[in-house]
């Protein structure tokens, strides 16, 4: 049977200990601040079709086990989660490049036609800086998820959210996305590869700051090589990012299927106001401590 052209295919540990966090934090959020403000509303930028699905492979029989088909299991993505979060979200903003996914995100809006849902099809750095510029934030608080395909947010958009002073961010950067992009010898870096990260990172600092000069076996000392870890890029990262917001923590690692660090989950605050940092960051703090230790618990 082939699968539905709205089925979207992902998932693994760190996919559901990722969507945990960010429905925890969703949960704290509009439970904090219902009644405070006149809207909540909730952000998508890559809300894919509301829903993903796992596939598990047909197993043979063995001597122990009995043979298994082919099983394919559905989980709530993160837009589903939005709008099942109690208390609710006063409006909800999805956002996708791809038309498939933007048809079932209308589908699932059509399904709860009592809430103040939006679907937005295009690409996402577009659709935030024209949503966010201009408008007056003081009386919404917005959560913005941004889970992007590979490295797709470009750092113009994070200053455009950061200039509302309203958006609590929670940003899934890809660690091998970077590491691909950032060749292991500085002169295999064409100009795509640079123009990514600069676009990304909103700066060229990254280079100096990740390569260094050794010299091989073969002698060729001129030659630079990356130089940076996994902790050193993701560091450099972190620094670029409290260099705009007014509060960033520090990230939620996750390691793919074979167990290699694989992207980082930060949480950035763009309201300036110490009262308002505080509140959100006991709210993350004690959700990104859960999450770390979940992946430490002996199996």
């Amino acid at each position: 049977m082939p699968k539905p052209s709205s089925d979207h295919e992902f998932g693994g540990l760190s996919t559901d200990l990722k969507l945990s966090v960010v429905e925890s934090y969703l949960r704290g959020f509009t439970t904090a601040l219902r009644g405070k403000f006149a809207e909540l509303w909730y952000i998508d930028a890559f809300a894919g079709t509301g829903e993903r699905t796992v596939k598990h492979a047909a197993q043979r029989r063995t001597l122990i086990d009995a043979a298994t088909d082919e099983k394919i299991e559905r989980h709530r993505g993160s837009a589903r989660i939005a709008i099942d979060v109690v208390p609710q979200f006063d409006r909800l903003i999805f956002m996708d490049n791809d038309p498939r996914h933007c048809r079932a995100l209308q589908q699932l809006r059509f399904s709860y036609a009592d809430r103040k849902i939006d679907v937005i099809e295009g690409d996402a750095n577009e659709a935030i800086v024209e949503m966010v510029q201009g408008r007056a934030w003081a009386g919404t608080r917005a959560v913005m998820f941004l889970d992007p395909y590979g490295m797709s947010v470009a750092w113009e958009t994070l200053e455009e959210i950061n200039a509302t002073e309203a958006i609590d961010v929670w940003y899934l950067v890809s660690l091998t996305g970077l590491f691909r992009q950032a060749a292991l010898r500085a002169s295999a870096i064409d100009e795509s590869k640079r123009a990514a990260l600069i676009r990304m990172l909103g700066t060229e600092d990254w280079e100096k700051a990740w390569y260094g000069r050794r010299t091989t076996l073969f002698g060729d000392a001129d030659e630079r090589f990356r130089t940076a870890d996994v902790e050193t890029i993701e560091g450099f990262v972190l620094k670029r990012l409290k260099q705009l917001f007014p509060c960033v923590l520090p990230p939620l690692r996750l390691k793919n299927d074979r167990g290699v660090p694989a992207h980082a989950l930060f949480f950035a605050i763009s309201n300036p106001a110490p009262r308002a940092i505080g509140l959100a960051t006991k709210i993350a703090n004690h959700i990104l401590k859960a999450g770390r230790s979940s992946q430490v618990r002996p199996r």
